[in-house]
């Protein structure tokens, strides 16, 4: 059963950044680019593990691509297609996210 949750003002995530959630045991993550908000779950496809390698850092250095932490795969922000790493061809699991008239980010779990 999916269920819609509010994370936050679209305001708490810059452009160019990126910012982690948790619900009932679920992680995910929300990347603000162009002017857009991506959302995925926060499990890399090769081993399942989470992304990041400090609270809210899910991008490389230049701010391009989703990075993981532990083997250096790297994802499309828009797609979460892998690029490089050991999972190339697979990507990760996108959540549908959408913006609110008052700003608010909701994601569906």
């Amino acid at each position: 059963m999916s269920k819609e949750r509010a994370l936050c003002h679209s305001s708490a995530i810059a452009e160019g950044q990126s910012k982690g959630f948790e619900f009932e045991e679920q992680r995910l993550f929300v990347v603000h680019k162009g002017g857009r908000f991506y959302a995925y779950r926060n499990q890399c496809p090769h081993l399942g593990i989470e992304l990041e390698w400090l609270p809210d850092q899910f991008l490389d250095a230049e701010g391009a691509l989703i990075q993981c932490a532990t083997h250096g795969a790297l994802f499309l922000i828009d797609s979460g297609d892998c690029i490089a790493g050991p999972c190339q061809g697979q990507a990760l699991t996108s959540l549908p996210c959408r913006c609110d008239e008052e700003g608010q980010l909701w994601v569906t779990l």
